[in-house]
């Protein structure tokens, strides 16, 4: 897929120096992924902003000071300033305000907080996450818009999908990515890092594993007899809409909800919360200091922090190379 950046300069060499003591804002923050694939780069989180109760429960436990709440109800001028934003934003449908502006207008979506405050703060760089849909949604208009607007405030934009199968996670989870600068950067996206953990190093043993997250007799016989194919193990079944199980090496994109087709380790059980923090990338150090469901949600709204800071260091790459030729 071509991207605006795919004719720039190749960035040299990453190099963690550009992006130290930046000052970032960690907007729709989540438990904190994108935070820490920047904080790895020696970025300053000066500010964040999460609705969620138990996003923010995590968040506060594992970075120690609360994320203030709804972003709709917080004005711009009162944020910190800083170099970067960062946001995981919702792709809520783009409303038609009125017959004359329709996608024209961003009013009444969760961009339009984001493009507010880059629009009173201007800072130099920001990094949106998305589901990989968000440039397909109503026909592209939708990406169109965003994107047109972000041109409209001065910043220059590459953007593109990337996969955590490329770097280094046993989970298959694509992503959009917008990376915008105020200076015409030689950005690159990061490329794939080549072969991912195999599922033997993230997966725990079954005796460790809460007995609650076993699935019923009737669950697993009903899987067994729905495949094609022998299966094999350490794998992750998991079952579409059509009825269909596939048994892969690797787990499919993790959800914030459960549902008839959930994840099925070996065919046998439910993801334990550590093994999904594993699959997003996380630390072992991380805590989930909330109940299974809860987990369950905030880990599949999250981000695959490696690819988080392959871009990061993308990002420090570009910027590096523009202050060592000024």
């Amino acid at each position: 897929m071509k991207t605006q950046n795919d004719d720039a300069v190749a960035a040299p060499t990453p190099t963690l120096e550009r992006l130290s003591g930046w000052r970032a804002l960690d907007l729709f923050a989540g438990i904190g992924g994108i935070r820490l694939g920047f904080e790895a780069l020696g970025v300053e989180t000066v500010f964040a902003s999460e609705w969620d109760k138990d996003a923010a429960d995590v968040y506060e436990s594992n970075f120690g000071f609360r994320p203030a709440g709804d972003i709709t109800q917080i004005l711009p001028e009162s944020v910190p300033d800083h170099d970067l934003l960062l946001a995981g934003f919702p792709c809520q449908p783009f409303s038609i305000i009125g017959k004359r502006e329709g996608f024209a207008d961003t009013r009444g979506t969760l961009f339009f907080y984001i493009e507010e405050i880059l629009r009173v703060k201007r800072p130099f760089a920001f990094l949106l996450e998305n589901v990989k849909q968000l440039r397909s949604h109503d026909g592209g208009r939708t990406f169109a818009t965003i994107i047109g607007r972000l041109r409209q405030l001065g910043y220059f934009l590459h953007y593109t999908a990337l996969n955590a199968l490329d770097f280094g996670l046993p989970q298959k989870r694509e992503r959009m990515f917008i990376v915008g600068f105020r200076k015409n950067l030689p950005f690159v996206f990061p490329s794939p890092l080549g072969p991912y953990t195999p599922l033997s190093q993230i997966l725990e043993p079954d005796g460790d594993v809460c007995p609650k997250l076993f699935a019923s007799e009737k669950i697993v016989s009903q899987r067994r007899k729905k495949i094609k194919n022998e299966p094999f193990y350490p794998s992750i079944w998991h079952e579409n809409k059509g009825g269909n199980i596939s048994i892969l090496p690797y787990s499919c994109a993790l959800r914030s909800n459960g549902s008839y087709n959930y994840l099925l380790v070996n065919g046998v059980r439910r993801p334990s919360v550590r093994e999904m923090l594993r699959l997003q990338g996380f630390d072992e150090s991380f805590s989930m200091n909330v109940g299974y469901t809860a987990a369950r949600k905030l880990a599949g709204n999250s981000v695959a922090v490696p690819v988080i800071k392959a871009v990061a260091e993308r990002m420090a790459a570009a910027c590096t190379f523009v202050f060592k030729v000024q």
